[in-house]
């Protein structure tokens, strides 16, 4: 998998996968959910307690009640997320991504501050002129505390 298809879309892609990370760090809902289509899949696979989510409605709300318990300082600050694409195929109307994260946060477990990397393996489609995501796996590559 590499760069292909029109930099224009491309371009936008990036810009949901930035989308994603600005929400993150400021705990909006709003912007964090605009990346969605709404009959997306949210694929968890190393966290069998969750497995994933069906739906924009679902994967927001299960988004919303996370955000409650990873930040810093005690949950006074959001936690610190970035997000980086690794690849972006587009054909047509619809593409695959690859984008990695790096994550900083003080685990709710363990009030231990753990940095992780991870990778979300991505569908997407364009609807009405929009770039969304339809589908994202995301796993952990790598935790350290």
């Amino acid at each position: 998998m590499a760069f292909s298809g029109p930099i224009e879309d491309r371009l936008l892609i990036r810009e949901l996968m930035d989308t994603h990370a600005h929400g993150v760090m400021t705990r909006d809902p709003e912007i964090w959910g605009s990346i969605w289509a709404e009959d997306a899949f949210w694929d968890l696979p190393e966290y069998p307690d969750l497995g994933g989510f069906d739906g924009k409605a679902a994967i927001v709300g299960a988004w919303v009640e996370s955000m409650k318990v990873y930040g810093l300082d005690e949950m006074s600050k959001p936690m610190v997320y970035f997000m980086q694409p690794g690849a972006i195929e587009v054909e047509g109307d619809k593409a695959r991504a690859v984008a990695y994260t790096i994550e900083i946060y003080d685990d709710p477990a363990t009030g231990k501050r753990t940095r992780t990397t991870g990778r979300y393996d991505d569908e997407l489609e364009k609807r009405q002129g929009r770039w969304l995501f339809t589908r994202r796996a995301y796993r952990s590559i790598l935790n350290d505390t």
